[in-house]
């Protein structure tokens, strides 16, 4: 008799098939668990890969990009105000020639000298008129003698012709010689007129009050009134006549009443209030300038003609242009250009039109906006394009730098 077990094993293998076994869930739970795990590991090693090669491409782009520090273009304050140089000039200023021939007996003014009108300046000794004014007069004496001949005959002759003692050509002939004769006493008396206003030019007068400025004779020295150098200069300073140039795009301005202050080297601190009294009406078309006069009152005489001074106007200026440091600028073939940048760090080169120098800054007339951000002190190479890195810290604020 055979054991159980053995009946049934060979009962398995007899004909019937043997009863199939459950499959265990941890059999395929592994599997896909560790398959996940592996993609996770691969997934988690690429994107790391990924991010550091990022990283490393940003740092790469970031450290190639060269740091810059920006400004804003602003309104600039210093249009409504001008400054120019100008030309101090006396009121009036003339030369002071001599009228007639002598050698200078005397002279009572040097320079600096106040005068007044009419004041006697110097003295001219004239032999030559002296003695032609004698002459004239003897002339003159000669002439009223002949004339005072020439009346009392034509009057006789006028009384024989009523008697019918003479004719009448006679008559006529005398009456004629007393007109002529009244011609000859007008001209010695014309003469005499004429040689007496010479020899009142003996006496070199001040023809306004002022100050002489040049003294150019001496004792015994020749005059002569053909001569091209003055005896005197005279200039009337009480008040100063101050010309400016002033160029075309404030010509507008300049009208008659605007207040002037009008500064001297040497007078540091000091300023001397005029006011336009006129210009020029016209525009220089070599300067293109308005050539503007300013008076400036002088009561003390402080201020000299002839000096150099700066006269300032404060104007009131609608649309004023902007200003820019000058270190913001690039002279290249293409004309004058600013770098400007965009909030992505490209650069954009734009051609800028430039106004008044103002030192440290200038005026900008046309090229850019206040809202613009201008690198400061560019680079020789930069180019339309280029991407920058702004440093926020450096960036200046619209109201820095103003005067």
């Amino acid at each position: 008799m055979k054991p159980a077990s053995e009946e049934k094993t060979s009962e398995w293998a007899g004909g019937g098939p043997p009863p199939r076994r459950q499959p265990s869930p941890w059999g395929y739970t592994l599997p896909v668990l560790a398959l996940a795990i592996l993609l996770g590991v691969a997934y988690w090693g690429i994107h790391s890969r990924q991010s550091a090669q990022a990283e490393l491409v940003a740092a790469a782009r970031k450290t190639t990009r060269t740091a810059v520090a920006t400004v804003h273009p602003h309104p600039s304050e210093a249009a409504n105000v001008l400054l120019l140089p100008g030309n101090v000039q006396a009121y009036v200023e003339t030369p002071i020639y001599a009228r007639t021939n002598g050698y200078l007996k005397r002279w009572l003014v040097d320079i600096g000298g106040k005068v007044q009108a009419g004041q006697l300046l110097a003295e001219i000794d004239t032999p030559e008129i002296d003695e032609e004014l004698l002459q004239s007069e003897a002339a003159e004496a000669q002439a009223a003698a002949n004339l005072d001949l020439a009346k009392k005959t034509a009057v006789r002759w006028q009384n024989l012709l009523k008697v019918d003692g003479v004719s009448q050509q006679e008559v006529d002939q005398n009456v004629s010689a007393y007109t002529a004769r009244q011609a000859d006493l007008a001209a010695a008396q014309a003469n005499v007129q004429r040689l007496k206003d010479m020899q009142s030019f003996q006496r070199v007068v001040a023809p306004f009050a002022g100050i002489v400025t040049a003294r150019n004779i001496d004792v015994g020295a020749l005059i002569s009134p053909g001569s091209t150098q003055p005896l005197f200069r005279l200039a009337q300073t009480r008040i100063l006549r101050v010309y400016v140039n002033v160029p075309q795009t404030y010509s507008r301005s300049m009208v008659a009443g605007l207040e002037a202050e009008l500064k001297i080297p040497e007078f540091p601190g000091r300023t001397f209030v005029g006011k336009v009294v006129r210009t020029a009406g016209a525009i220089d078309p070599a300067s293109r300038t308005l050539l503007t006069e300013v008076q400036v009152p002088n009561p003390i005489g402080e201020l000299l003609p002839g000096a150099y001074g700066t006269v300032q106007f404060r104007l009131q200026i609608v649309d004023p242009p902007l200003v820019l440091p000058a270190n913001t600028l690039l002279f290249r073939s293409q004309g004058t250009q600013v770098a400007t940048v965009d909030s992505k760090g490209k650069i954009y080169l734009e051609k800028v039109v430039l106004g008044r120098d103002l030192g440290t800054q200038v005026e900008i007339i046309s090229g850019v906006k206040p809202s613009d951000v201008v690198i400061v002190n560019p680079s020789d190479s930069i180019s339309d394009g280029d991407f920058v890195v702004v440093e926020q810290n450096k960036t200046a604020p619209p109201s820095a730098g103003r005067n």
